[in-house]
């Protein structure tokens, strides 16, 4: 085989692997959906229940001041478009069943100034307590897997999950939900 012969099929091989190489790494990746909401550990409810946030006057605010009644527990921001959306349904549910054993809390990663800017917007009827980012980490074991919000927990009276939704709670779910939660086990 004549040295031209091998140089050129040398240049096709060469050519025809980075051709393929470039295929496979320089088409589009799959985006891969972030992780739904999953099952919280055994211990995350507790740890829930036992925060302690200041609320918008900075007094602190127990969320086992709650213990016994359905808890559905809110984590939130004023920067966060479906949060927003969702909290004057909030509120209208949490003043509807409030007789009933039941009490939204809104946590919020904001700044006090913030929250109380949204509050003269949208008038809330539940607790907004303050938090950090740190309580993103314990929403992760309650089944935020992908820190995202908003994301609400359901807690029935002893303090165990009913449910949990990364994401905008629709009404009838939410409803439908408290009254399960509601139920004796």
């Amino acid at each position: 085989m004549s040295r031209i012969v091998r140089h050129s099929l040398l240049i096709i091989a060469v050519s025809t692997l980075a051709a393929t190489a470039g295929y496979f790494y320089g088409r589009p990746q799959p985006v891969s959906p972030p992780p739904p909401e999953s099952a919280p550990t055994a211990d995350a409810p507790a740890r829930l229940l036992a925060l302690t946030l200041p609320d918008l006057d900075g007094k602190p605010q127990s969320l086992s001041q709650w213990k016994g009644r359905v808890l559905v527990v809110n984590f939130w921001a004023t920067w966060c478009p479906p949060c927003k959306e969702e909290m004057p349904e909030f509120s209208r549910i949490s003043s509807k069943y409030a007789n009933n054993g039941v009490q939204f809390v809104g946590i919020s990663i904001d700044s006090a100034e913030k929250i109380q800017a949204f509050r003269k917007e949208i008038e809330i009827s539940y607790p907004l307590l303050i938090s950090n980012l740190e309580t993103l980490d314990l929403s992760s074991d309650l089944g935020n897997r992908a820190k995202a919000l908003p994301f609400t927990v359901i807690l029935r009276p002893d303090g165990t999950p009913q449910q949990v939704k990364l994401g905008k709670f629709a009404t009838p779910d939410l409803e439908k939900a408290i009254q399960s939660a509601l139920l004796p086990n």
